[in-house]
């Protein structure tokens, strides 16, 4: 099987870099693909897309060797498994509150006698080596996204999952669960509130040895968070990326131009 490269290089001690799909397009999951990204995220969930779309869209990203990864709509064995049949070499879970939570998204995840996921590797025994079944629940990473309120206070039990490999956060809602709705949901969170918070549950994923994931809207943020010891970063998605773009082009040409 071919290996996991987020597994090797932050065995090498790096840190590494996350890009996101949004966009239901192969061409722009190949454009993505190619800027150098350590990994992408096709988005089940929020992304305007669903399997049918992601399939396609994990095959445009093959050439560039980049690591696929899925977030999926739920915590639900069917489309955990049906993903990694398509060739997701990490499951990123949304709104895990608690270890049972978690030990279901691993279970889901695992080839017997580590798990219950069901064999039928469709695209993904191509994609990634004829052996994959010997090395799949080696190379696999599950991500148990920390959302809410309560995934916040039992974080620490969640990070304690056996098999679980990294704790996600995403700033937006766990905003909105730690404070009760009291600030707006967003990325790059400054708040000292929130930056707390944020720490705990990446100590809570260091003192279970296992990796931490924090989605940021900005490449300084990001940076600022491989300082406090992040080892996986998102920044932004594709349709963010898409109109920033675009937005500074239109501007740019009517500063210059008089209309």
């Amino acid at each position: 099987m071919i290996k996991n490269k987020l597994k090797e290089r932050w065995a090498e001690g790096h840190a590494t870099i996350n890009g996101w799909l949004s966009i239901a397009s192969t061409f722009s999951a190949e454009i993505m693909a190619a800027q150098g990204y350590d990994s992408l995220t096709v988005d089940l969930q929020h992304g305007g897309l669903d399997y049918g779309d992601a399939l396609p869209m994990f095959q445009a990203m093959r050439a560039s060797g980049v690591v696929p990864l899925a977030r999926v709509p739920w915590n639900e064995p069917g489309i955990i498994m049906k993903m990694l049949d398509a060739g997701a070499y990490g499951i990123i879970c949304p709104m895990v509150n608690t270890r049972a939570e978690a030990e279901a998204l691993v279970s889901a995840m695992r080839y017997p006698p580590k798990g219950t996921r069901s064999f039928g590797p469709t695209r993904v025994s191509f994609a990634a080596g004829a052996d994959y079944a010997s090395g799949a629940n080696d190379e696999l990473l599950a991500f148990a996204m920390i959302e809410t309120g309560e995934a916040f206070e039992n974080v620490e039990e969640i990070a304690a999952t056996p098999g679980l490999d990294a704790l996600y956060i995403g700033p937006a809602d766990l905003t909105l669960g730690v404070t009760n709705g009291r600030l707006p949901p967003g990325f790059d969170r400054q708040e000292e509130e929130m930056v707390e918070a944020i720490k705990r549950i990446l100590a809570a994923a260091k003192s279970a040895g296992i990796r931490a994931v924090l989605h940021c809207g900005s490449a300084q943020y990001a940076a600022n968070a491989v300082g406090w010891g992040f080892d996986m970063v998102t920044v932004s998605n594709d349709t963010r990326l898409l109109a920033t773009s675009a937005a500074a082009s239109v501007s740019e040409w009517r500063s210059l131009v008089a209309t």
